[in-house]
């Protein structure tokens, strides 16, 4: 693949996650009843900065929970006949909770939707946004973020991606495009 632009770099990615602390705080009118719920694998750094973010303009912690979609993905019938459910990493109880859902991009929806499956496999939440860093268009489904760091109109033939310094070992969000 070949790089065809940096649209986040670090210190874009660091406000941008400040903008989105401070507007989960604003719309929900403080920060009672959130749970952030990462999802696996970019997402969960994600929503650690957003709660670190929260936690030093409110001074309280935000749970941040992990949430894997592997098994409630649509294509995963051309996988296994019949998956086994798993739900590590849901400790906490999110029943009448407001669930964030925290994701690096936002391309189809169907990761959301799976997401979404899954909170409702787990529990009742009374209600849940979604937060993403990047929203790059192409919905193939109703779904929209709540809130959205950037809005980046692709191609179909490009691949955003995003690089966490705890993952990747840097912070940028680049296009690339491919060959």
């Amino acid at each position: 693949m070949k790089t065809k632009a940096v649209i986040l770099d670090e210190k874009a990615i660091e406000r941008a996650t400040t903008r989105i602390a401070n507007e989960i705080i604003e719309r929900n009118k403080g920060i009672e009843d959130i749970i952030l719920v990462g999802i696996k694998t970019r997402g969960i750094p994600f929503a650690e900065r957003l709660a670190k973010k929260i936690k030093g303009i409110e001074g309280k912690d935000v749970p941040v929970l992990t949430l894997d979609i592997t098994l409630y993905r649509d294509d995963l019938t051309e996988i296994y006949d019949e998956p086994v459910v798993k739900n590590e990493g849901f400790n906490d109880d999110i029943n009448n909770k407001i669930i964030v859902l925290v994701d690096d991009v936002i391309f189809t929806g169907r990761t959301v939707r799976a997401a979404l499956d899954a909170l409702v496999h787990m529990g009742r939440p009374r209600k849940v946004q979604l937060a993403v860093l990047i929203d790059r268009g192409h919905r193939e489904l109703p779904i929209r973020p709540d809130y959205i760091g950037k809005n980046v109109p692709t191609s179909r033939s490009e691949i955003v991606s995003v690089n966490f310094i705890e993952v990747d070992g840097l912070d940028q969000v680049v296009i690339n495009e491919k060959r």
